[in-house]
């Protein structure tokens, strides 16, 4: 089968807006006579004007050749071998041309097992997930090579799986996380056929590896269009397959008159910070998440044990499930005993805390008024409120001049907590 074939007078990508380190790897493959392509989401990307996150290179080679090539570079991965080539702490991932592994065509399993078959463009092409990614980028002539229909589908804008959709997410069930994370990313939709999949198999995201399965939920909240992802994978049934816990609080809302749209804030939240260039931990993601769940249940600390035992059965590493834990613990605290402020400070994770409350506290704030509570969980007003801050205030100074006594600098973290004294000062 021959590709479509794009020209270079026929797209946008320059060879400018790749990195000279990704292009001076394909060009040493070519240059020993290997087949090497830039492939997969940065070309998608380069074709829509986005600057690419990074750059993955297919090649003809075996990872073998590959590391003879490379003195700067490493074998990874058991199950199909990669390359990474190091440049300081950067790392390019090459991969060799792989195809489906014909052994188990005949299967009545589809989910992959073992991967580790090598193959041509044209099988490496309809090996990938969607469409959209199955683009390769020759650096020798400039073209842009298409063997599934990617090109069409990045004009429609919407995500479609390549081959029979029911059984690529059958084979790979996280493919539906990714599916959904391509989509709120990009503001695609879902080809019709690859929705019906998802909706159909989602129930085999349980066969994931765990940690595959944390991985993929983690990419796809900790994104900038986080409330988009969130609000697909309710409305497509992924979140109660992968969230049970969440999705039960979040149903229960709906059906009562509170507000349910708080945690889809929170997200909201999140994703700007990360626009605005915020590295969300998978523990701090979490923490806004289920930040909603935390604050508004009664007996929460039982709730929040629940869901971390449901979390860690979904691969999540107990570090992450232990942050989270750790900065809704303090996001509690500043919200509802705001004097505590300066024994906080003094803690290891005070500034990831006063981050998530920072982002967090207007939200319930516009929610507490919305309701008629006594301000956001009982603090923003009411009696007390003005010796709450004056005593804030006054501890804040103390720890200043403790700390100044014992450090020569100023701890950043307590520069940061001393710029929240405006918004308790407004009230």
């Amino acid at each position: 089968m021959e590709p479509r074939i794009l020209e270079r007078a026929q797209h946008c990508i320059s060879r400018r807006a790749i990195d000279s380190r990704v292009l001076s790897v394909m060009y040493r493959l070519i240059g020993d006579g290997h087949t090497a392509y830039l492939v997969g989401g940065s070309v998608r990307d380069l074709l829509m004007g986005r600057k690419p996150k990074d750059f993955d290179v297919a090649t003809s080679a075996h990872p073998a050749q590959v590391r003879r090539l490379f003195r700067n570079s490493r074998l990874i991965g058991r199950r199909f071998p990669l390359v990474h080539v190091f440049f300081g702490r950067d790392n390019i991932e090459v991969s060799t041309f792989r195809r489906h592994d014909e052994a188990l065509a005949g299967t009545q399993d589809p989910l992959i097992q073992r991967d580790n078959c090598y193959g041509t463009p044209q099988d490496d092409a309809f090996r990938r997930d969607f469409t959209v990614n199955a683009l390769f980028y020759d650096p020798r002539t400039g073209r842009v090579l298409d063997y599934a229909g990617g090109l069409e589908d990045l004009r429609g804008r919407q995500i479609r799986a390549i081959g029979v959709p029911e059984l690529r997410m059958r084979e790979d069930p996280p493919r539906m996380l990714r599916a959904v994370r391509f989509a709120a990313k990009l503001g695609f939709v879902l080809e019709a056929a690859t929705r019906a999949a998802v909706e159909r198999w989602r129930a085999d995201l349980l066969r994931a590896a765990p940690a595959r399965l944390a991985l993929e939920i983690h990419r796809a909240l900790a994104i900038a269009a986080a409330p988009q992802a969130f609000a697909m994978m309710r409305e497509l049934g992924l979140m109660e397959v992968a969230l049970p816990l969440l999705d039960a609080y979040l149903a229960g809302l709906a059906d009562s008159a509170a507000d349910g749209d708080a945690t889809a804030h929170n997200l909201a939240a999140l994703g700007l910070a990360i626009a605005q260039g915020l590295e969300a931990t998978p523990g701090f993601a979490l923490a806004c998440l289920f930040a909603d769940f935390y604050l508004r249940q009664e007996g929460r600390a039982e709730r929040w044990q629940e869901a971390a035992a449901m979390l860690r059965s979904r691969g999540v590493s107990r570090a992450s499930v232990d942050e989270a834990g750790r900065l809704l613990q303090m996001l509690l605290q500043m919200l509802t005993r705001p004097e505590r402020l300066p024994a906080l400070a003094r803690r290891r994770h005070f500034a990831a805390g006063l981050r998530l409350y920072r982002l967090l506290v207007l939200n319930y704030a516009a929610v507490a008024a919305g309701s008629g509570e006594r301000g956001a969980l009982g603090i923003f007003s009411g009696d007390g409120a003005r010796r709450r801050r004056r005593r804030w205030r006054r501890g804040r100074k103390r720890v200043a001049r403790r700390r100044a006594l014992q450090e020569p600098a100023q701890p950043e973290a307590l520069a940061e907590g001393a710029s929240q004294g405006a918004v308790w000062e407004k009230g």
